[in-house]
């Protein structure tokens, strides 16, 4: 997978994507990440990228020519899936979104600042529009790193066990049943019998119905209830 992240400020990403498993990825050729500045692809002389709103009205819009001039220069050296904003009013990202991104050869990503971008841009250029959920970041690069992690670590060979990815929450529309490791009793604090008994169809049943019994508990609406 290619990933190129549309960015005014690629420092603030480079903390997530330099450790942990995107950070594997990236090192064992699973994934490329790469940033892009629309100053670059600016014909002001000062380089610049916002202006006032038409209309009035606080706060700086990002520009609809620079974006358009980097997305082009893009798209013309390859092919892409989507061309993904994101935005506080996009579509939420859930786990089923990031399993189908996840499988996606080539995404461009902008990343927003200021009041966001010109209308122009979404309405042309961007292909799928995606939240973090209903609240506001200062610009884009924070959510664009979250979604990236969020697909990267589904991709075959990222994660050292492929089959703990399909055990996360939601992936079977319930959340995860409680987990727990060694010792099996601290400060009388003990672990349900049941996981430490070797009978693997009895520990599946017991972890289906704390999933169950979870959801209901905390999240009833992905149950339809």
């Amino acid at each position: 997978m290619r990933i190129d992240i549309i960015t005014l400020f690629p420092e603030l990403l480079e903390s997530p994507f330099g450790a942990s498993i995107v950070k594997r990825a990236i090192e064992g050729n699973k994934v490329e990440i790469h940033f892009h500045d629309p100053r670059d692809y600016s014909s002001n002389n000062y380089r610049q990228v916002d202006d006032y709103p038409y209309g009035g009205g606080a706060g700086m819009v990002m520009m609809v020519e620079p974006l358009d001039k980097c997305i082009a220069q893009l798209q013309s050296e390859r092919r892409y899936d989507e061309v993904i904003y994101m935005t506080p009013d996009g579509e939420t990202l859930t786990q089923p979104l990031a399993n189908r991104c996840s499988l996606y050869e080539n995404i461009i990503i902008l990343c927003g600042h200021y009041k966001g971008v010109d209308q122009r841009v979404r309405d042309h250029l961007v292909t799928r529009e995606i939240s973090l959920g209903d609240f506001v970041l200062s610009g884009g690069e924070l959510a664009a790193a979250v979604f990236c992690d969020s697909i990267i670590r589904l991709i075959p060979g990222v994660l050292g066990d492929e089959s703990s990815a399909l055990s996360d929450s939601y992936q079977d529309g319930l959340l995860a049943p409680p987990i727990y490791t060694r010792p099996a009793n601290y400060k009388g604090w003990e672990v349900p019998p049941i996981l430490t008994s070797g009978n693997t169809p009895a520990i599946d049943q017991w972890r289906e119905e704390q999933a169950v019994q979870r959801t209901q508990r905390l999240r009833p609406d992905l149950l339809g209830e």
